[in-house]
């Protein structure tokens, strides 16, 4: 019998990433039952079942488990080499995918990026956000905007300067609560935070908070960045917010004296990408793009 083919474990990857067979088939692009036997025809050559199937849906099985990881990998390398393929190594043409936290993709990237697209609209940008560091060796994507130094090797890094964050409010949510004068003050506030996702918090072990910092502090919890950002934009609570955001829309400085916390900002991509122009021109324009935003005041 021969082996599997890359195509049978594309589908795997798609269920086994988004949980079903229909949303699986809008991912790769075919219909539902060309899934399904993907998934079946993978199961015969395998010689073990990879989902248990019931009412409810698809449970996958150890067996789907232990590849999941060799198939990210998978995925990674064949989107990279696409993604190579796109385009010659000195031309302005192809695609470049950016790896950011939810936060700079939404508030900050979009206008640095414009002008680069109004520049080279040959180049397409693939854009993907979380707060998980992407692997970068691996080719999760070509460049990072990193809020800390990168420590995997064999990679390019330019740090591009600080990032600030304070506490903010809208100016109507003080006039309604009044403005909070210490730390302790903030117990009768609504504080606008994490829910289930407790976010790395090293940079906050220098402040004197009155109790330890758990979603219970919290009035208004989600895991979202964007949301936080949203929920204190629209005057529900006090929380945490880049300066150069708050700054922008208007938000009004709480406890500027007692809370506030600094990160480092890298563009990082892998050193193999060095020779291609059209990475080395986003690098560059990152870089500058950065510069000139971290340096507003």
């Amino acid at each position: 019998m021969s082996d599997p083919t890359w195509d049978l474990y594309q589908s795997l990857h798609a269920v086994l990433q988004s949980g079903s067979l229909s949303a699986a088939s809008r991912s790769r692009g075919l219909t539902q039952p060309t899934i399904g036997r993907h998934i079946e025809a993978l199961e015969q050559q395998l010689g073990a079942p990879l989902f248990l199937r019931s009412p409810r849906g698809l449970t996958p099985t150890d067996l789907a488990h232990s590849l999941k990881a060799h198939l990210e990998e998978m995925h990674a390398a064949a989107a990279a080499a696409a993604r190579d393929a796109s385009g010659a190594a000195d031309s302005e043409k192809g695609s470049v995918r950016i790896a950011a936290s939810l936060i700079v993709g939404v508030e900050v990237l979009p206008q640095i990026l414009a002008g680069f697209m109004e520049q080279h609209p040959e180049i397409a940008i693939e854009l993907v956000l979380s707060n998980k560091i992407e692997d970068l060796s691996r080719r999760d994507a070509d460049i990072a905007v990193r809020m800390a130094r990168p420590t995997q090797g064999a990679l390019v890094a330019r740090k591009v300067g600080m990032l600030g964050v304070g506490f903010y409010a809208t100016q109507a949510y003080l006039d309604r609560r009044g403005a909070p004068e210490s730390l302790e003050d903030l117990e009768n506030h609504t504080i606008i935070g994490f829910d289930r996702e407790r976010p790395p918090l090293e940079a906050l072990t220098n402040i004197d908070f009155p109790r330890p910092i758990t979603r219970d502090i919290f009035s208004f919890r989600t895991d979202d960045d964007a949301a936080q950002i949203s929920a204190i934009r629209a005057g529900m609570g006090i929380g945490g917010v880049q300066h150069q955001i708050a700054r922008r829309d208007g938000l009004v400085p709480v406890l500027a004296n007692a809370f506030s916390f600094q990160l480092e900002c890298w563009i990082a991509m892998h050193e193999n990408l060095k020779g291609s122009r059209r990475m080395r021109l986003m690098f560059d324009h990152l870089v500058a793009g950065f510069g000139e935003y971290l340096g507003r005041k």
